[in-house]
């Protein structure tokens, strides 16, 4: 699962008709009606503090619980079982001694780092049956929603008539404020978040927990099975889960990391049902979903289709190049890369399908009717936003020239690890120049030092060398001329110009790891002192960073930061003027990584004429697709033997098989991995993890005939855990229901 595209825009920053349009929408805001386009009974992000007024609906599909079952401040509430896991997914409280569920992707990166060559927890799988063989996951956090509260009045006179970045500024102010006041002895992260584009404001109360640990994980062959091919396709057999465990002080209160911890008591856990689903059942999804922009415009719709997505396409599929060959020669940097490599991977597929079904789907027509439709009434009721579209196509238009370069920027020059580490050195840079107290420079230097330990443990120099070298030729030849650094004019083609453009660049990128002191600890050392700070800043690719880094961010980012402002303007002025054109009509707001609940049913589908998909799989297509030896399609052995003698224990259906994954109609996207899927009783039935090839332009158009949610059954969770890992003890503290 991923997010969705990120769009900017450009034109000229006179917003005096902006304002004009700000005073009428603030009066539009404060209706209080959450709205914005109709959506049907399986479309929808919705706010699980609002949730009561989808209640009929819900009831109508199978829900047979109460709103206050789902989102309450004063009692137990599912709510108070789902957190928000490492800051990219969700993840679902399961036993009442703080078990803890979501996707393997999503706890990919930690098992990854816990993994050595020898101990591989993620190659061969991993359990901790006590609690004392738990492993300690440095750096990971998960987020317990306490309460949501409507604060638009008080943000909308703060913030005012501002414009561009006076609007963040005023909005970190009364952030700041609203923590102060709910946020006694520190115990609460507070949050204010934007919602229908600034035209609803909502605070969000958190408890944050930094002690968790890992639990169990199944081997990487049944975790990430079906690899890249199966990404984002139907039919699936991938167990996609990990679980850790959350631990607390002895008040239950969030605490750093230490022995002398508790597991922490949930104030609600999902119990595990095994009855499994049927086409038709209801189905609950409740999580963080990253973004979507469902009212993106035609003009946005066509900077992705032959703008943006082509670009991080193609810059994406030569990063996976150059690390999987490398990958594939050195054991150890597979395990070193892996989450990165995966990370990388899973955007690269996401971009590619979502420009096909922007295409297949005639997207862009159906915003431009879409728009149509809105002129048509804007005629009629708000004449104010007669030039809202022309405005739209003007930011597009000026953008245009800087797609490249903005994804160049950070999709390539950033991903070298040496060129991370030498962008480190501008913040320094600064203080010594602007002659800061000893201590302050002192603690940068000794930051400094420390990123580079980590970085240097964290990567392969043939790799990063490699991938230097192949983003700069791609910079260099995709980038227009007229936006290219001076540097490579003045540095790398005066010196390495002989060969063609390849061999350039890769001559240079020799010139660089060989000659740069942050690869040399001892030259490190010496240069990493206020002294001789200076000379460090001489250093080869500390030169080309800021010469790279430089000309974008003196040349192009207060441009593009113009985009944003004038994008975020003519955004809220269209959701404003929806949002008064749809009174009465029951709307959802875009996702933002806030608490998000979506309903529908467990749906089967067809994708085309003559195909017909289940509703669900089985192990049988597991061995269909084993291939032995193969990187994707392998087994363990175990795993094999397992299936083929039919050992599937009490999870197995009333057929005698055992169900693999399912699909349903829920409206998800990146940041639901791990979301808890929950039938009309409450129960947790299996894990949200992925969505389908057929609907990947769901962030931006939700298409009811083929949207869909890949699910990882609960029972082949179960059956993993208890028959291939022998976890037997984590069921026992679960609530099971047949």
């Amino acid at each position: 699962m991923n997010n969705s595209t990120l769009s900017i825009i450009f034109v000229s920053p006179d917003c005096d008709r902006i304002k004009i349009i700000f005073m009428k929408r603030l009066l539009i805001a404060l209706i209080g009606v959450i709205l914005l386009t109709p959506a049907k009974a399986d479309e929808g992000m919705w706010i699980p503090m609002l949730i009561g007024q989808n209640f009929q609906q819900m009831q109508k599909l199978g829900w047979q619980g109460t709103a206050e079952d789902i989102y309450s401040v004063n009692k137990s509430s599912l709510k108070d079982a789902i957190v928000h896991f490492g800051g990219g997914c969700t993840a679902e409280m399961i036993s009442a001694d703080g078990l803890l569920m979501t996707n393997h992707h999503c706890g990919y990166g930690n098992i990854s780092s816990l993994s050595t060559v020898e101990n591989n927890y993620l190659m061969n799988g991993f359990v901790a049956n006590t609690k004392d063989a738990e492993l300690a996951c440095p750096g990971l956090s998960v987020k317990f929603l306490v309460r949501m509260e409507d604060v638009t009045k008080r943000v909308r006179k703060k913030i005012g008539d501002a414009y561009g970045k006076d609007v963040s500024t005023r909005l970190r102010e009364v952030t700041k404020e609203l923590q102060k006041e709910n946020n006694k002895n520190d115990a609460y992260k507070v949050d204010v978040r934007s919602y229908y584009a600034g035209n609803k404001y909502y605070m969000l109360i958190y408890e944050v927990y930094t002690d968790v640990r890992l639990v169990a994980a199944p081997p990487e062959s049944l975790g990430k099975f079906g690899g890249d091919t199966d990404n984002w396709m139907w039919p699936r057999h991938t167990c996609d889960f990990s679980m850790f465990r959350v631990y607390s002080d002895n008040n239950n209160r969030p605490a750093k990391y230490s022995k002398n911890n508790r597991p922490y008591h949930p104030k609600h856990h999902l119990p595990v049902s095994l009855k499994g689903v049927e086409d038709g059942d209801f189905s609950m999804i409740m999580g963080y979903p990253g973004r979507t922009n469902r009212y993106l415009t035609s003009h946005g719709i066509e900077s992705s289709i032959n703008d943006y997505n082509p670009t991080i396409v193609k810059i994406r599929d030569k990063r996976l190049a150059v690390m999987r060959e490398v990958m594939d020669r050195k054991p150890a940097v597979d395990l070193k890369y892996a989450s990165t490599y995966a990370s990388v991977a899973n955007y690269w597929k996401y971009f590619i399908g979502q420009t096909e079904q922007l295409k297949r789907l005639k997207i862009e027509d159906q915003k431009i009717n879409e728009e149509e439709e809105f002129k048509r009434w804007s005629k009629k009721e708000a004449r104010y936003l007669k030039n809202l579209f022309p405005d739209y196509s003007a930011a597009y238009a000026g953008y245009k020239p800087y797609v490249k370069h903005y994804l160049y920027f950070y999709e390539g020059f950033g991903s070298p690890k040496l060129t991370q580490l030498a962008l480190r050195t501008s913040g320094l840079k600064k203080l010594i120049e602007s002659k800061a107290d000893a201590g302050k420079i002192t603690k940068a230097l000794e930051s400094l030092k420390k990123t580079r330990a980590s970085l240097i443990e964290s990567m392969d120099l043939e790799l990063d060398q490699n991938l230097f070298a192949a983003m700069n030729q791609m910079f260099y030849e995709d980038v227009p001329r007229a936006q290219h650094p001076s540097i490579f004019s003045s540095e790398v083609f005066k010196r390495f110009s002989t060969g063609g453009t390849e061999k350039t660049f890769k001559d240079y990128a020799n010139y660089i790891y060989t000659k740069t002191a942050l690869l040399d600890d001892e030259a490190f050392d010496k240069l990493a002192t206020p002294e001789k700070f200076n000379e460090l800043l001489e250093d080869p690719v500390v030169t080309y960073a800021m010469n790279v880094n430089d000309n974008w961010r003196k040349n192009y980012i207060e441009n593009i930061r113009d985009y944003r402002y004038e994008r975020f303007e003519l955004d809220r002025a269209y959701q404003g003027g929806l949002l008064e054109k749809n009174q009465g009509k029951l709307m959802y707001p875009d996702a933002n990584s806030t608490m998000r609940l979506s309903y529908g049913t467990v749906k089967s589908y067809q994708p085309k004429d003559g195909v017909s998909f289940s509703h669900y799989t089985t192990a049988d297509g597991l061995m269909e697709k084993y291939k032995p030896g193969d990187k994707e399609f392998d087994l363990q052995a175990k795993i094999v033997d397992l299936v083929r003698r039919r050992d599937f224990g009490d999870y197995a259906n009333e057929k005698g098989e055992l169900v693999t994954c399912f699909i349903s109609n829920n409206d998800i996207t990146g940041g639901n991995s791990g979301s808890p899927v929950i039938n009309g009783k409450g129960e947790w039935i299996g894990a949200a993890f992925d969505g389908n090839w057929e609907a990947m332009s769901g962030d931006i158009a939700f298409d009811k005939r083929f949207k869909r949610t890949i699910v990882v059954d609960a029972r082949y969770i179960m059956w993993v855990l208890d028959k291939v890992l022998g976890g037997r003890p984590l069921l026992d503290e679960m609530t099971i229901r047949n």
